[in-house]
């Protein structure tokens, strides 16, 4: 299934497609999931989860042309050598078409069971962050942080794309914003019930931060990941969700675009896989066209 997605995808015309990142799934998860209007996570724990970074890894061995992302990396799950070092792989056999989306993650009872820590995530992540810059531009690496001190190691390969992979940094909060403008290629929130005005409003602090950082804010890319419904008939429209008739979710589409963003990551959210990959060859057909012109 996941080679036949992976196909389906690049015959049609997508430029990418994104792997999730879960490593175990508690049976009783209290932390709340702010993705969904139920506030609960939405794959039951008896379904399979692959690992992100491998399918990845899987997909670049059976396609040519599409770009393979993460949506996203936990970046505190892992020693930053580790997926650093697999991450940059995937993109040297791919021959450049990774693209690293990375969080800082939500779910408390995973970071327990991972031991990881949850309340410094967010540090966790920027020192990583930081890290990696050094790892993909220095030959005689060195670093002493708070969680990682490295003396004089090497990093090769260096990454297949120059100057380096795509760095995608999820979030929607401050801090997540912040971080996007410090380190980020792009801007890449996940899910969010809000506008298309209001998340440009967001997209503006992002800017600011990488002023501050002493980055051009133009270099930073403003995309976003949404989940669709495709419907048969038109329904009523809800500014913050996308769901309708293609005509609708086109148009809906239409004001992200007005708004800015550059790249769309569409979560098709029937469950099942046979009207899911037909959702997906008939947005290709009819959608695609008009958001391209």
């Amino acid at each position: 299934t996941l080679m036949e997605a992976a196909h389906q995808a690049e015959s049609l015309g997508y430029n990418s497609g994104c792997s999730a990142d879960r490593i175990i799934l508690p049976w009783q998860i209290r932390t709340t999931y702010p993705y969904s209007r139920s506030a609960t996570f939405i794959v039951p724990p008896d379904r399979p989860f692959f690992e992100a970074l491998t399918c990845l890894a899987f997909l670049a061995g059976c396609t040519e042309t599409i770009q393979l992302g993460m949506s996203l990396m936990v970046l505190p799950y892992r020693h930053p050598l580790y997926w650093a070092k697999i991450a940059t792989t995937i993109d040297q056999l791919s021959t450049g078409r990774l693209i690293l989306g990375v969080g800082v993650g939500w779910m408390e009872e995973e970071f327990k069971a991972m031991n990881a820590p949850f309340a410094e995530r967010g540090k966790i992540a920027d020192e990583q962050l930081r890290l990696l810059e050094r790892l993909w531009q220095e030959e005689h690496i060195n670093f002493d942080g708070r969680y990682y001190q490295l003396d004089d190691i090497a990093f090769s390969p260096k990454p297949y794309q120059k100057p380096r992979v795509p760095i995608w940094v999820g979030g929607e909060g401050k801090l997540a914003q912040r971080r996007a403008g410090t380190f980020g290629d792009a801007w890449f929130p996940y899910f969010v019930r809000i506008t298309p005005a209001e998340l440009a409003q967001r997209f503006d602090n992002v800017r600011r931060y990488a002023r501050e950082a002493g980055r051009d804010p133009d270099q930073i890319s403003f995309a976003c990941c949404l989940p669709i419904e495709v419907t048969a008939a038109d329904v009523p429209q809800e500014e913050d969700y996308l769901k309708g008739s293609i005509a609708q979710v086109t148009e809906a589409l239409k004001n992200f675009k007005q708004v800015g963003v550059t790249h769309i990551g569409l979560q098709f959210m029937i469950s099942y896989w046979p009207e899911r990959k037909e959702q997906i060859e008939r947005f290709a057909k009819e959608a695609l066209p008009a958001l391209r012109n």
